[in-house]
Formats: structure tokens, C-alpha cells, sequence
């Protein structure tokens, strides 16, 4: 967090922050924003919410500084952070959208746009 501290306009969502961070790294079986604030005793989910939807901090650079942080620790100048936003599988059948999907990509270079594949 120190690498990253002054990419947050204000103290209140770079501490939020590394909670988050502290969340994303535990062991929780699931990690949303109800999970992750309840961890970090917050009162609601909406302050997480609003760090990740609205609070002013400038995600590119902390994008940077967290690849130039692997890249020092992976002592690789080609190295490359990979992101993955596939999410958690639906297991129920009683919800809207609740039947079991399966996420692939499409496209030559696997990067094209993530479908859903029943």
C-alpha cells in the first residue's frame, strides 16, 4: 500500500483500500463487496461500493505500480498481469440466470469478448 498510497485524492479510501486488498488476499470462500466489508468492519457494503464505483483515485497508475511491483518480484521485464473477471459459477436453478454456465473466450489470441456457453 505504501507504493500505491498517493494515487488516493483522500486517506479515507486509500485505508478502504487496503482492506480491500486485505479481503481480496484472505481466505474467504467468497469475496463481493458484503463479504470483503464485513471483514474489514465495515457497517455496510456501500462503503466498498463506493471506493471501487466513485471515490477519486487514479487506477491506471495503481495498475502500473502494482505490474512494476510483480515485474521487480517476478525479475522479469516481460512479465504480465493477467486479470480475470470470469467471476464465480452460477450453481443454482431457482434464480434468474441461475442455471450452470460455462465461461470461454472467443477469438484467435483467446482475448475476445467472454460468452456464455450453456
Amino acid at each position: 500500500m505504501v507504493r500505491i498510497a498517493g494515487h488516493f485524492a483522500r486517506v479515507e479510501p486509500r485505508l478502504r483500500a487496503g482492506r480491500l486488498v486485505l479481503g481480496l488476499l484472505s481466505a474467504l470462500p467468497r469475496k463481493n463487496c458484503w463479504t470483503i466489508a464485513e471483514r474489514a468492519g465495515e457497517k455496510s457494503r456501500h462503503c466498498m461500493q463506493h471506493l471501487l464505483c466513485r471515490a477519486s483515485w487514479d487506477a491506471d497508475a495503481v495498475r502500473d505500480d502494482v505490474r512494476e511491483y510483480g515485474v521487480e518480484h517476478l525479475h522479469d521485464e516481460e512479465a504480465v498481469l493477467v486479470v480475470d473477471k470470469t467471476g464465480d459459477m452460477k450453481k443454482g436453478t431457482r434464480t434468474v440466470g441461475g442455471q450452470r454456465q460455462t465461461r470461454t473466450r472467443t477469438g484467435p489470441d483467446d482475448l475476445g469478448p467472454v460468452r456464455n456457453v450453456s
